[in-house]
């Protein structure tokens, strides 16, 4: 039987944030991450309620928050070409208060689209949230892919 802690600990190996951590250490062009580990880049997007608590209810997202956003989504767009060979292009339409959408499109066709609210909030309960709902996306993404293949390949 395995701990909690050596659950989470193995959660790095889930496909979908070894991708994650890919996207993030492909930004560290300097080197100035190479000694943390996986788990120290993937911690941020960790909100665990206390956390939660000390953020606003209403709030602008700050840079950082917009930049985990980002490279969240580019690692669902990664993990869905991966799969499909199909190239994926991500798109990030962001009022200021953090209300807007993001898609993943693959040649004409939407394959995620997500509704976005209270970014300045973006981030998981756990680890297993964090993987779950990333590989979420990317299911989704290659679904529609596979169903609608001349579509996507356009």
């Amino acid at each position: 039987m395995t701990t909690k802690i050596e659950q989470q600990a193995s959660l790095v190996d889930a496909p979908f944030l070894i991708d994650l951590v890919k996207i993030w250490r492909a930004q560290d062009t300097n080197g100035a991450w190479e000694g943390k580990s996986d788990r120290d880049l993937l911690e941020p997007y960790i909100l665990n309620m206390e956390k939660r608590r000390a953020l606003p209810i209403i709030g602008d997202p700050d840079p950082k928050t917009l930049w985990r956003l980002e490279l969240f989504f580019n690692a669902v767009a990664l993990s869905v070409e991966r799969e499909t060979g199909v190239m994926i292009q991500p798109i990030l339409k962001l009022h200021h208060e953090g209300f807007g959408r993001i898609v993943l499109i693959a040649g004409r066709l939407v394959a995620v689209n997500k509704q976005l609210r209270d970014v300045h909030r973006f981030g998981f309960d756990s680890f297993v949230k964090l993987a779950q709902e990333g590989d979420k996306y990317v299911r989704d993404g290659i679904d529609l892919i596979r169903k609608f293949p001349d579509v996507a390949n356009y």
